[in-house]
């Protein structure tokens, strides 16, 4: 085939322009998609926090008393309904008539705390 007289390519400075601007881009995205990881990290360990304050409560209406556990494991194991999350940090401790609970995930920013004479998570 023959290339018409004004058939051209993108020259150079075409190419360069838009590099840079993939670049620009590209370092705008990154970190706010690490941010976006960390806040999921977060949002996992409050998520297992809560879904364990809910088999604590179970597992009062049973028993009569909550449940102490000093890992996620072990909650997972004596907390009816509970599944843990992977990564998850969960610790749970509980007496006669309420309990607390504190989450977090290594990934993640926060930890949280649930104290069920308080009204919840903190």
């Amino acid at each position: 085939m023959v290339a018409a007289p004004n058939d051209r390519g993108f020259t150079l400075i075409e190419l360069l322009t838009v590099v840079a601007i993939i670049g620009v881009l590209a370092a705008v995205a990154i970190p706010q998609f690490a941010v976006y990881r960390q806040k999921g990290f977060d949002a996992r360990a409050q998520h297992d926090l809560r879904t364990a304050a809910g088999a604590e409560e179970y597992f009062y209406v049973s028993n009569q008393t909550y449940v102490t556990c000093a890992s996620a494991a072990a909650c997972e194991a004596n907390l009816p309904g509970y599944n843990r999350s992977p990564g998850v940090t969960l610790a749970m401790t509980g007496s006669l008539n309420s309990y607390t609970g504190t989450a977090s995930h290594p990934n993640g920013t926060k930890t949280f705390t649930f104290d069920s004479a308080n009204g919840g998570i903190q």
